[in-house]
């Protein structure tokens, strides 16, 4: 399976900007809603500039897009499964991305979460962030009343991970550059299954998708609504994971500022 990170260049220690001292704990959380996948794969990666250069503190962008196709940078095109002319038809585009992983989808009903975090600042191995991720994902789901947890060596989130017939619910792909993050986790929130069809979800021939509210989650709201409740959950459960003080506001939610 290809390892959900791929690592760019990293400069030592030793030899990297400083981060602001009053953004040493600090995450700066922004719901951005609906957004082109192409205009947020470009915020990405001036934020990696401005976080790479010490400007900015850490930083959790949470958002959905439009239907879209994206492909890790080794990724097998073998696994979309729909033609040329049927993803033309329905307007939805594939975008091979610098990331770790196989094929994935986002669409609309799919919380994304891409943390720009200075993994040498915050003292963080690219394991134990992965976990954090994960972990992040699970609470989400937990609180809405959906069991989940983790499969050995598929990174992700599942639900019935060790029963007969796993469900993946959450998928995870990082990229790392200049010892700062990006790329992130999709979690299927209310997002229309049926599009997984187009794919073997993060190239698994056979896996199925599911979402929260497939699973019987108790998540009240409708469209972007829905994703944007999880969004407030993922965020607060991954500060925690990775002892984080949280800044920014987020839908229905106050934080420090």
């Amino acid at each position: 399976m290809v390892a959900p990170v791929e690592t760019g260049t990293t400069v030592p220690e030793r030899d990297r900007p400083g981060s602001p001292p009053s953004a040493a704990g600090s995450l700066e959380v922004g719901w951005l809603g609906r957004v082109d996948y192409r205009e947020a794969w470009a915020l990405q990666h001036r934020l990696v500039d401005q976080r790479a250069a010490g400007e900015i503190p850490d930083q959790l962008l949470l958002l959905e897009h439009p239907s879209v196709l994206t492909l890790g940078r080794q990724a097998d095109e073998a696994h979309v499964l729909a033609s040329p002319t049927e993803l033309a038809s329905r307007d939805i585009e594939i975008i091979r991305v610098e990331r770790g992983g196989e094929v994935t989808y986002h669409g609309p009903g799919q919380l994304v979460a891409y943390p720009v975090i200075d993994v040498h600042a915050r003292g963080l191995l690219i394991k134990p962030l992965v976990r954090a991720l994960e972990e992040a994902m699970i609470e989400t789901c937990a609180r809405f009343g959906v069991s989940t947890g983790r499969r050995p060596g598929e990174p992700g989130c599942w639900c019935d991970p060790e029963g007969p017939q796993p469900r993946k619910i959450g998928a995870l792909g990082l990229r790392v550059e200049r010892g700062v993050t990006y790329h992130g986790i999709a979690l299927n929130v209310a997002v229309d299954l049926r599009d997984f069809e187009l794919i073997d979800p993060c190239g698994m021939p056979g896996v199925l998708a599911t979402s929260i509210v497939a699973e019987g989650g108790a998540i009240e709201g409708s469209g972007t609504e829905v994703v944007a409740r999880a969004a407030s959950v993922f965020a607060g459960a991954f500060a925690g994971s990775i002892d984080a003080r949280l800044i920014g506001v987020l839908p229905g939610e106050q934080h420090e500022t």
